[in-house]
């Protein structure tokens, strides 16, 4: 990805995050990015294509918070991890609160979207072969179905944070309550073990 792309794809991502899909336009970008009109639609010629490029830029943005995660954890325990993530989902309710909201404007968006459907599943898998083995590390008895749990905490979080924000937001208390149960956890029925 070069340079004006990322410009024009992160000034979309502010205007998803701070007004909306109803206000996702080829303007409204080039506005934003402080190009010249058309410049988004010389990139992305229809708003589909814009959405996949926005989508592909959150999940490279999301996997790179991960990864700096990952990083910063030298040593593997429960409690390191618990505080590292609180960190990371802090980060993500406040100063990454833009990102979080295009993030999720762009998955309701998905739902009626087989092709977003289908990065949004790719970048779930990339996320998979990396942290899995994270959450085997920690322990879990079932890696796959802890890593499915722990982001389905971090929504959460993140959906009670955003829609109602709390100054006193902290999330390392409810990660640390949650994690024993989520590093025991059984799989589903439905799912392999």
């Amino acid at each position: 990805m070069d340079a004006r792309q990322r410009q024009l794809l992160d000034a979309a991502i502010t205007v998803l995050g701070s007004r909306g899909t109803r206000h996702l336009t080829h303007r409204a970008v080039d506005d934003q990015a402080g190009l010249p009109t058309g410049s988004t639609s010389n990139r992305y010629r229809t708003r589909e294509a814009l959405l996949a490029g926005v989508l592909t830029r959150i999940l490279d943005l999301e996997t790179s918070g991960w990864h700096q995660l990952a990083g910063n954890l030298h040593h593997i325990d429960p409690d390191t991890f618990t505080t590292t993530l609180g960190v990371l989902v802090h980060h993500l309710a406040t100063t990454g609160r833009t990102l979080t909201l295009a993030r999720l404007a762009i998955f309701a968006e998905a739902a009626h979207q087989p092709a977003l459907q289908q990065q949004i599943a790719h970048g779930q898998r990339d996320l998979a072969a990396w942290a899995t083995p994270l959450l085997a590390a920690l322990g879990a008895r079932h890696p796959a179905t802890a890593l499915r749990l722990l982001l389905a905490l971090v929504d959460g979080l993140l959906n009670n944070q955003l829609a109602n924000p709390d100054p006193a937001f902290d999330p390392t208390t409810a990660i640390d309550t949650v994690l024993p149960a989520i590093l025991s956890a059984a799989p589903a029925a439905s799912q392999p073990a």
